[in-house]
């Protein structure tokens, strides 16, 4: 039997386009501790960089395939929102109003970052982000990560000052990364085994 692993594809998955935004600053702490894995690939999808459409809007839209492709190559996915008004971002429903029906998300798993101003952090909208990826099938795993008092926990550089919120984002990335090995990949590996006879 080839015992050859497969290259295990993330996509991380930023709910703003506010400039100056901090929650990348906290996404990005997921990503290097995934970056650091040689076996692993990260696809940073940023809206601010994309044209996506309202839904009912005609047109060729060539990002919301992009956006889409790389959604259905991923093996695991990591959102990270900002909250707004008891919620999450209206840039992330957009993101996922663009990902189809059925929806690209379903069957993949998916780990989520909130981050708020406030002092109880992003509970409200990792709340409505979870039930909106279920809906669409998304496996949602437990622990998110919600940043409370984010401004005051990252310096201009963006390095993290709080050592408990990096702790616990780098354990959210490795935590996604071990449950892909565990139930994504041995399963495609499995499948492709059968596929060789």
């Amino acid at each position: 039997m080839n015992d050859e692993r497969r290259e295990v594809r993330i996509a991380a998955i930023l709910g703003t386009t506010r400039p100056g935004n901090v929650t990348s600053k906290v996404l990005a702490l997921a990503v290097d501790e995934l970056s650091g894995n040689p076996e692993v690939r990260v696809t940073w999808l940023d809206p601010a960089e994309m044209e996506l459409p309202f839904p009912g809007q005609s047109g060729d839209f060539p990002d919301r395939e992009r956006l889409q492709a790389a959604i259905r190559d991923a093996d695991g996915l990591i959102f990270a929102t900002p909250e707004y008004h008891g919620s999450y971002a209206a840039t992330m429903k957009l993101v996922i109003e663009n990902l189809g029906f059925p929806s690209v998300l379903a069957g993949k798993p998916a780990a989520l970052i909130g981050a708020a101003s406030g002092a109880i952090g992003a509970v409200k909208a990792l709340e409505h982000l979870r039930s909106v990826l279920s809906h669409v099938g998304a496996i949602v795993l437990p622990g998110p990560v919600s940043v409370a008092g984010v401004h005051k926990v990252f310096d201009a550089e963006g390095r993290c000052l709080d050592e408990a919120v990096e702790r616990r984002t780098r354990k959210l990335a490795a935590n996604l990364l071990a449950y892909v090995e565990r139930s994504t990949c041995p399963r495609a590996g499995l499948e492709a085994f059968a596929r060789r006879g």
